[in-house]
């Protein structure tokens, strides 16, 4: 269970590490890498009166906020506003979609970026921390080497996060583009396939179908989003049909060529899909491969960094977190735990993060957001569970809005919540309640006596759990 923990934050607690600076290249805590799990650790730390040198190579806020959550989240309110002008007659409105104006839309998302990248910089300025620009490699378990210069540390936190994968014999270039390429087309493409079905895959198919695309996704696993709970990819792939876009699952894919005029998607049934773009959504891999890693000595699994559920490497006072950790490949993961090695390298001993209590939002259209166990897991882990399915068109909030989706709760058997699971337009906005009810282990009983305002998506959690408690109101199959 987690534990909740109230921190002053303008306190300086008392060191656990004494160091007098001998040279600028020394401090108590050097970070390798600067996305949201790193500069998280640089923040914390100097707020508790650590030193702290902080190396990334390419920007400050690395991909998150600029090849990652920010800037695809940008493309994805563009598409919502998209399907508003395109819908406006549903609601007595007379609006009309004239077309997608790339251009705008880059410059809407790149100045979302720059905005936030420019305040970012400040506060790492303005926290005294000694930002450094290069390519920095691990070299021993107290030193990182950046272009020449020697950076060494008391403790050391690796952060280098992830890259877009792609697949052998499957050059990126010209029409085969990452989400890295994706986010910087100056055109909306006719026809895309995109290979792979997991967050990165429907979120651009989501957003190029409001953008007027034909849009297929190819997942060779047997449904989209195979790593949520079965009620979600049911409810989504029932969402997808809706909206006309096209989904191949259980399909593996066999190679693909490109001209000059497109490219041709072959498949293992032997089908052949025509488009303009085949966008490769299989994944992120760990950035580990020039870092210094395993010439280092360090512990490593297929790229990935091996550490205790305290993020200690198997070297002394070397730390590891984000996206080249085992786990969730999420920001808002690598973020916590970089204030968790904050404190901890700090001496405050902070609990271990929970993996199965870290909230999950694909941003497609209808959203998916999620927390804790999934059913299959919850039967493994519990033994006998009851669960719930709300459907949102009982939901007055849901019907205002216009969208579609349910709501699925997992409980132990007579025990507590540990599994929500949500579809429909904006239910990433209900995430936050979702993961206080999982991490702070509350039951049925307890969620259905607090009171949530009228009309809101809110409520729709309410009412699951006066479901899940046995006295339900608004049932709407």
């Amino acid at each position: 269970m987690a534990v909740a923990r109230n921190y002053d934050l303008t306190d300086v607690c008392p060191r656990s590490i004494s160091v007098t600076e001998t040279s600028a290249s020394t401090a108590d805590l050097v970070i390798l890498g600067g996305g949201s799990g790193g500069y998280a650790c640089a923040l914390r730390a100097a707020q508790l009166g650590l030193s702290v040198v902080l190396v990334e190579k390419d920007k400050l806020g690395g991909t998150c906020l600029h090849r990652g959550c920010i800037p695809t989240k940008a493309l994805l309110q563009a598409a919502e506003v998209a399907d508003a002008a395109r819908d406006g007659h549903k609601f007595g409105v007379k609006t009309a979609l004239e077309g997608i104006d790339m251009g705008g839309v880059n410059k809407y998302k790149d100045g979302v970026v720059a905005k936030m990248f420019k305040g970012l910089q400040g506060l790492v300025s303005s926290r005294g921390i000694r930002y450094v620009e290069g390519t920095g490699k691990f070299v021993a378990p107290d030193t990182v080497d950046v272009d020449g210069q020697r950076y060494t540390g008391h403790s050391i936190v690796l952060a280098t996060g992830s890259y877009a994968k792609s697949l052998p014999d499957l050059e990126i270039g010209g029409r085969f583009i990452t989400s890295d390429q994706a986010l910087n087309l100056d055109f909306v493409p006719d026809r895309v396939v995109v290979l792979g079905g997991g967050v990165i895959g429907v979120e651009f198919a989501s957003v190029w179908r409001s953008f007027g695309a034909e849009v297929t996704v190819v997942e060779a696993l047997p449904r989209l989003v195979p790593a949520e709970d079965d009620f979600c990819s049911k409810q989504l792939e029932r969402a997808f049909r809706r909206r006309g876009i096209t989904f191949k699952t259980g399909v593996r894919f066999t190679g693909a060529t490109q001209s000059a005029s497109g490219v041709t998607v072959s498949l293992e049934s032997g089908e052949q899909l025509e488009a303009d773009l085949l966008l490769i959504a299989v994944g992120r891999g760990p950035n580990t491969a020039e870092a210094g890693y395993a010439e280092a000595s360090l512990a490593m699994d297929r790229g990935f960094v091996l550490t205790d559920e305290r993020l200690r490497t198997n070297l002394p006072g070397v730390y590891a977190l984000g996206d080249i950790v085992p786990g969730l490949q999420l920001a808002h993961r690598g973020f916590a735990q970089g204030i968790f090695l904050a404190e901890d390298i700090a001496g405050r001993t902070p609990a271990p993060i929970d993996e199965d209590g870290i909230p999950r939002v694909t941003y497609c259209e209808p959203q998916v957001a999620s927390v804790g166990l999934t059913e299959t897991l919850a039967k493994d882990r519990h033994g006998d569970i009851e669960t719930i399915i709300y459907d949102l068109a009982g939901n007055g909030r849901s019907q205002i809005l216009q969208t579609r989706g349910a709501i699925k709760l997992v409980r132990a058997k007579n025990g507590p919540v540990v599994g929500v699971h949500m579809v429909g337009d904006r239910v990433g906005e209900l995430i936050g309640e979702a993961q206080l009810i999982v991490n702070w282990e509350a039951y049925p009983e307890d969620v259905a006596a607090l009171v949530h305002a009228h009309p809101t998506q809110n409520e729709a959690l309410g009412e699951a759990h006066l479901a899940l408690a046995g006295k339900p109101l608004h049932a709407h199959g």
